[in-house]
C-alpha cells in the first residue's frame, strides 16, 4: 500500500520541479544590459573617482566614461576571484561608501 503513495508523490515532486524549470528558463532569456560603443574597458582617465562617494550617480559616471560592458562594485569584505575580463571595471569601495581604486580587470 506505501508503493502507490510513494508513486503518487513523487510525481507530484515531479511536477513541481518542471514547473520551477520553466519558471527559471524564462528568466535566464532575457538580454542583458546594452553597451554603447565597444565594450572595451578603459580606466586612464577614471582618476578623479577616488575619494568620491559609491552612489549611482557615481558608478553610472565611471560606466559611461569607462566604457565598460559591467561595473563590478567591491566591498571591504568581498573576496575577489582573480580573472581578467576585457569589459569590466571594478569598482573598490572602503567601509564609509568611498571609492579607494577603480581599475579594468
Amino acid at each position: 500500500m506505501t508503493f502507490p503513495r510513494l508513486l503518487r508523490r513523487s510525481s507530484f515532486q515531479a511536477c513541481l520541479l518542471t514547473g520551477a524549470v520553466f519558471a527559471l528558463s524564462s528568466c535566464v532569456s532575457t538580454p542583458g544590459p546594452q553597451v554603447a560603443g565597444s565594450g572595451r574597458c578603459s580606466d586612464a582617465a577614471l582618476g578623479w573617482a577616488t575619494g568620491q562617494p559609491a552612489d549611482e550617480a557615481t558608478l553610472k559616471r565611471l560606466s559611461r566614461e569607462s566604457g565598460a560592458g559591467l561595473v563590478n562594485p567591491i566591498g571591504p569584505k568581498t573576496v575577489v576571484k582573480h580573472d581578467t575580463r576585457d569589459d569590466r571595471l571594478r569598482v573598490y569601495i572602503d567601509a564609509d561608501n568611498r571609492i579607494t581604486a577603480v581599475r579594468c580587470e
